[in-house]
């Protein structure tokens, strides 16, 4: 839904300088496997369904949360696939702002819901196959979006 009131207070003490931002994303796919990702329609790459951690939230409900935002879709996080950051994670949005994120990323499960979503972020939502994916505005390893089954072997 934006930038919270914690961001935006930040914000105006900070300005567009570099700042830690904890953040959550999710991997949901459809029954064929496919990951859904959105496009948020103002230039930036594709991205997983993502955002920030609110003061006093658990990165498993902020997953929950941003998920239902930017899709309509409510998920179960079902497991903690890792957590990234570094240099390699600094981003610098449209209107200037720099955030270097440590992202923790889910793999998470529909429960229920259909693609709308709730907040104005979100231009579009689609599914994609693992293997066929647009570049995404971060430096994912390609590893994290095919599965494997119990004896090893890669799924799409």
């Amino acid at each position: 839904m934006g930038m919270s009131n914690y961001y935006q207070k930040l914000r105006e003490k900070v300005g567009s300088e570099l700042i830690f931002m904890p953040c959550v994303a999710g991997i949901i796919r459809n029954e064929v496997g496919e990951i859904l990702l959105q496009n948020k329609g103002n230039g930036e790459k594709w991205s997983l369904p993502a955002g920030a951690i609110e003061i006093g939230e658990a990165p498993a409900q902020a997953v929950v949360r941003e998920v239902w935002e930017e899709t309509g879709l409510y998920v179960v996080p079902r497991r903690l696939i890792g957590v990234f950051g570094g240099k390699d994670y600094r981003y610098q949005y449209p209107n200037g702002h720099q955030v270097e994120y440590n992202v923790f990323m889910f793999e998470c499960v529909i429960q229920s819901g259909e693609l709308s979503p709730v907040d104005d972020e979100t231009a579009e939502l689609q599914y994609f196959n693992p293997n066929n994916m647009p570049e995404l505005a971060l430096p994912y390893s390609k590893q994290l979006f095919t599965k494997t089954d119990n004896n090893g072997m890669k799924r799409g």
